[in-house]
């Protein structure tokens, strides 16, 4: 009796150990499927990001895109179904990198609210240094009529946002050193201006290098406001 219940559960663990390997072997094609797809995807919307910087909304369809990656058509539109779908894709995923780089530089814990808004300066420098492109792709999608309503459903509530958490950082920074006379309102919004109207002026006009006159300007607006807090250098 006791060598039968013994037989009887080793067979039990050895089919339990052929259905544990079945299941891991059918789960390994479908991560490899998932994974080139992820992959496909992402080729897909740094080509449509790369062909938008270059020559702007007007000349990018799907058959570009495609020969752009070197595939078909007929991927791009599996994916995407639509070039609105993948506009909306290009700039979801520009907007999540901005705000992951905000969210590292500025809403990092134990952070004071001037090395928040140190954070915040550097977050707009750094991301047009380091992805040029991305900027222009912003620029496109916000100054023109046709892709406006995209960006205004998707970029727009995370600029204004950012906007917010400045004024917010300013207004602490007034309450607690004492500075009566500044404008946090006014001050915020300068600071967007400059951001906005930086991207907008390297797009039409790219530096020949890297240039500090963004983050310059926003620390002589700083330190005009709060000059115990912020230094020029």
């Amino acid at each position: 009796m006791a060598e039968r219940k013994a037989t009887a559960a080793a067979e039990k663990r050895r089919v339990a150990m052929a259905e544990g390997r079945g299941s891991a072997n059918d789960a390994a094609p479908k991560d490899r499927r998932r994974e080139r797809g992820e992959a496909s995807v992402q080729r897909i919307i740094d080509a449509t990001i790369d062909l938008i910087a270059e020559e702007g909304l007007a000349s990018v369809t799907m058959q570009r895109i495609a020969e752009h990656v070197g595939s078909s058509n007929a991927l791009v539109v599996f994916h995407f179904r639509s070039k609105e779908n993948l506009f909306r894709a290009v700039l979801q995923y520009l907007s999540d990198r901005y705000d992951e780089l905000w969210a590292t530089l500025v809403r990092a814990p134990g952070l004071s609210p001037v090395e928040r808004l140190m954070g915040a300066v550097e977050c707009a420098q750094r991301f047009a240094r380091q992805h040029p492109k991305w900027v222009s792709v912003f620029v496109v999608f916000s100054s023109d009529r046709k892709s406006m309503q995209i960006y205004n459903e998707i970029g727009l509530p995370s600029d204004l946002s950012y906007n917010a958490e400045a004024r917010d950082l300013l207004i602490e920074i007034k309450r607690s050193g004492g500075y009566t006379e500044v404008d946090p309102d006014t001050l915020a919004e300068s600071l967007n201006y400059l951001v906005h109207g930086a991207w907008f002026w390297d797009h039409l006009n790219p530096p020949a290098g890297q240039s500090d006159v963004l983050r310059k300007t926003m620390l002589m607006l700083l330190h005009q406001a709060f000059p115990r807090h912020f230094d020029l250098a």
